[in-house]
C-alpha cells in the first residue's frame, strides 16, 4: 500500500481544515437566527445563574429558583415595557410638531444648498456664458408653479409609460413586504423561545455540565471543566460591566438633559446612554434621541451644540476610563483582534453582530486558554 509524502497529507490536512471553516461560516451565515437566539439565552442565563445559586442556598429546588429568577426578570421587562408604552403615548401626540419641524428645517436646508449652487455658478462661469438660473424653490409663486406646460411627444407618451409601471410596481412591492414580514416572523418566533431557553438553561446547567464533561477523558476533562468555567466566567463579567457602565451613562445622561428641559428626558436618557456601548457607531447612535427629542421645542442652536458636546464628552470619559476598568480588564483582547471580530461577526449577523463580536471573541479565547494544544492561539487573540 502506497504511504503519501508528509508534504501531501499537510496539504490535505490543510484543506480539510479550509473546507471545515467555511462549511461553518456558511453554517453561521444562514442559521443565523437559530444561533443568535441560543447564544442570547445562554448569555442571560449565564448572567442570571448567580440569582438562582442565592435562591437555592434560601433551600429552594434548582427548578423552583429557576423559575422564581425568570419570573423576576418577566416582571422588570414588563415594568420597563409598561414605562416605554406610557412615554410613548405621550410621543404620539407631539407627531405633529415633529413632522413640522423637519420640514422646516428639509426647507430651510433645500434653500441653503440652492443659494450656494447658485453663487458657485456665478464665481466659476463666466457671465457670458451664464444661462439664466431658475429661481430657489421657495422664491417660485403660486401661479408659476401651477402653470402647465405645452403638451410634447414625450409627455403624451406619459400615459402608456405609467400604465405598464401600474402593473409592474403592485408585484414588487407585495414581494417586498412578504418577505419582510417572513424574517420579522423568523426573528419574532425565535425570541419566543427565549425564556423557555433561559428556564431549561437554568434548571439543567449542572445536568448539562455534567454531560458535557463526560465527552472527555483524563486530562481533557480537567482542561473542558476549566474552559467552562472560564467562558462562563468572562461572559458574566462582560455582560456585568457593560451594564453598569451602562447604567452611569444613562443617570448620567439623563441628569443633563433635565437640567436643559429636554422634553422625555426620563426615557432619552437611558436609551442614550446604552446606546453609547454600541461599537465604533456608540457616539452617533447615541446623539441622535437627544437631538430629535429637542425638534419640537425650536430653540436656539446652542441646545444642539450642548446635548452634541456633553454625549460625545460622556462618550469620551466612558471609553478611555471606564471601559478599561468595566470590562476591558475581564476580556483581555488586543485592538486589532476587536476590529478585526467587529466585522467579521457584523458582515455575518449584521447589528446583533456588531453586540456579540466581543464577547464571542473572548468566549473563544477562554477556551484557548485553557486547552493545551490551543494556547498558542489565546496569546495571538490577548493584549
Amino acid at each position: 500500500m502506497l504511504v503519501p509524502p508528509p508534504t501531501v497529507r499537510k496539504a490535505a490536512r490543510f484543506g480539510t481544515k479550509v473546507l471545515a471553516t467555511a462549511a461553518g461560516i456558511g453554517l453561521l451565515y444562514y442559521g443565523r437566527v437559530f444561533f443568535i437566539t441560543v447564544i442570547v439565552a445562554s448569555m442571560i442565563a449565564l448572567l442570571l445563574d448567580p440569582l438562582v445559586q442565592f435562591f437555592m442556598k434560601l433551600r429552594l429546588p434548582r427548578g423552583v429558583a429557576a423559575f422564581t429568577v425568570c419570573s423576576i426578570g418577566l416582571m422588570f421587562l414588563y415594568l420597563a415595557g409598561v414605562g416605554v408604552y406610557t412615554e410613548s403615548l405621550a410621543m404620539i401626540d407631539d407627531v405633529p410638531m415633529y413632522s413640522e419641524r423637519i420640514n422646516e428645517l428639509v426647507d430651510l436646508a433645500v434653500g441653503r444648498v440652492d443659494r450656494v449652487e447658485q453663487g458657485v455658478y456665478r464665481t466659476l462661469i463666466p457671465k457670458r456664458f451664464q444661462d439664466p438660473l431658475p429661481p430657489a424653490p421657495e422664491a417660485q409663486s403660486g401661479a408659476a408653479r401651477g402653470r402647465k406646460k405645452p403638451a410634447t411627444p414625450q409627455t403624451a407618451a406619459a400615459p402608456a409609460i405609467q400604465e405598464v409601471r401600474v402593473h409592474e410596481e403592485p408585484t414588487a412591492l407585495v414581494a417586498n413586504i412578504s418577505n419582510y414580514l417572513g424574517s420579522f416572523y423568523d426573528v419574532v418566533l425565535m425570541a419566543s423561545f427565549v425564556p423557555f431557553l433561559v428556564y431549561f438553561l437554568l434548571s439543567w446547567s449542572e445536568h448539562l455540565r455534567t454531560r458535557f464533561l463526560f465527552l472527555f477523558d483524563g486530562e481533557d476533562r480537567e482542561a473542558a471543566d476549566h474552559a467552562w468555567i472560564g467562558v462562563a466566567s468572562m461572559v458574566r463579567a462582560y455582560v456585568v460591566g457593560n451594564f453598569l457602565l451602562g447604567v452611569v451613562l444613562s443617570i448620567a445622561s439623563s441628569i443633563l438633559f433635565a437640567s436643559v428641559k429636554l422634553p422625555y428626558w426620563l426615557v432619552v436618557g437611558p436609551v442614550s446612554g446604552f446606546l453609547n456601548l454600541v461599537p465604533y457607531i456608540g457616539l452617533p447612535l447615541a446623539m441622535l434621541p437627544p437631538l430629535f427629542a429637542a425638534l419640537p421645542s425650536g430653540r436656539e442652536p446652542a441646545l444642539y451644540l450642548f446635548l452634541a458636546a456633553s454625549v460625545a464628552l460622556l462618550h469620551l470619559f466612558a471609553l478611555n476610563l471606564l471601559y478599561p476598568k468595566f470590562v476591558g480588564a475581564r476580556v483581555h483582547l488586543n485592538p486589532l483582534v476587536v476590529t478585526v471580530a467587529l466585522m467579521f461577526w457584523g458582515m455575518l449577523w449584521g447589528g446583533i453582530g456588531l453586540l456579540l463580536a466581543i464577547p464571542l471573541t473572548a468566549a473563544l479565547k477562554a477556551v484557548c486558554d485553557n486547552v493545551a494544544g490551543m494556547r498558542p492561539y489565546g496569546r495571538l487573540l490577548g493584549d
